[in-house]
């Protein structure tokens, strides 16, 4: 029951802190797209590509991530502390809830494709590593995404390819390949007496076509 005394600024405030911790998710996935692209860090060809010169590789997908997380820090002021007065004065203070919920949206929008982007970079690193195999769930997701996106060999408009990424994303699909894995791993080495934060992430809800993982599989 609102009783007349309504007022956006609890949800407003709450949307707000929202966009600003959902934000970090891109900002440190941009820092380690930097660190694969640069080969003074990863010791992989520079901007994950053959021929660099006569190819850009990742070089504009990770201007593409950099602007976003850029675009980010704008969207991120907080709307909670911004008031005009509307309705004669009736509504002297406002909480500006409603741009909130926008600028949380968008921040959540550019986060999604800031992660497909590193998860290309990632999958075409692992390219220059072959025939080195790395662990059996991160094979799995690089299966993944291989299904749907072929590597770089040389240079293709990559909207497409980031839009595929994305999608995976969007529909649980590196999730359902990890899920399996992450709790083996949870049951394997967390002690049942450690207690657990009020916080702390449930696995306790994944999903039930997740397959069972071999007991002879490393993680």
């Amino acid at each position: 029951m609102a009783g007349g005394n309504f007022h956006g600024e609890y949800p407003a405030k709450a949307l707000d802190y929202l966009a600003i911790g959902i934000h970090e998710l891109a900002a440190i996935s941009e820092r380690r797209i930097e660190r694969l692209c640069n080969p003074s860090l990863s010791e992989l060809p520079a901007f994950l590509v053959a021929e660099g010169g006569l190819n850009s590789g990742f070089m504009i997908a990770h201007c593409t991530a950099a602007a976003l997380v850029s675009e980010n820090k704008a969207l991120c002021h907080p709307s909670s502390v911004d008031s005009l007065s509307t309705s004669a004065a009736t509504e002297d203070h406002v909480s500006m809830g409603g741009w909130a919920a926008r600028k949380a949206l968008r921040v959540i929008e550019h986060v999604e494709q800031v992660l497909a982007i590193e998860l290309l970079a990632a999958c075409q690193g692992i390219e220059f590593l072959r025939p080195l195999k790395t662990t059996t769930p991160l094979e799995k997701v690089y299966d993944l995404v291989r299904s749907v996106v072929r590597p770089w060999i040389k240079d293709r408009f990559m909207a497409p390819d980031i839009e595929a990424a994305h999608r995976l994303l969007l529909e649980q699909k590196v999730w359902e390949v990890a899920a399996p894995y992450i709790e083996k791993y949870r049951m394997e080495h967390i002690p049942e007496s450690r207690p657990l934060s009020p916080t702390a992430f449930s696995l306790q809800f994944l999903h039930k076509k997740s397959t069972k993982i071999p007991e002879s599989e490393d993680l």
